[in-house]
């Protein structure tokens, strides 16, 4: 995901990001994972264009706000069990795209408890909005 960091259409992007929110969710394909919540730590990053999110006033209203990225993930989590950390990092990633200033996201996803001897297993998306 480093590559796409640099890609020229967030050349003029700023980064906001949501590091290691540590949540408890129904996830899993397997029965095991069905019967329990299971921690996952998510990480979001949003591309905003500078033109949208450069304060001139120093008001909350100039920027977009980083609680939309926690409440974003706490809504899809609420929804009910999920069975893929794709599908988990799919729906936060287009809602995220859904807000006017987003021009691009990065969401992961990492279940640190999946297997014992690893720190974690997990997923990455990358997206832009469609032009």
């Amino acid at each position: 995901m480093v590559a796409a960091l640099l890609h020229p259409r967030l050349a003029d992007c700023r980064r906001l990001f949501l590091r290691n929110y540590e949540v408890y969710v129904n996830i899993g394909v397997h029965d095991y994972e069905k019967r329990a919540e299971q921690r996952v730590i998510i990480n979001v990053e949003l591309f905003i264009p500078f033109a949208c999110s450069t304060p001139l006033e120093d008001k909350l209203r100039e920027v977009v706000d980083y609680d939309i990225m926690r409440s974003t993930v706490a809504k899809r989590v609420a929804q009910g069990h999920i069975h893929l950390q794709e599908t988990l990092c799919d729906d936060v990633a287009n809602a995220m795209l859904e807000h006017p200033f987003v021009r691009a996201v990065s969401v992961s996803t990492e279940k640190p408890d999946a297997y014992p001897d690893c720190d974690a297993v997990g997923v990455e998306v990358f997206r832009f909005k469609e032009d």
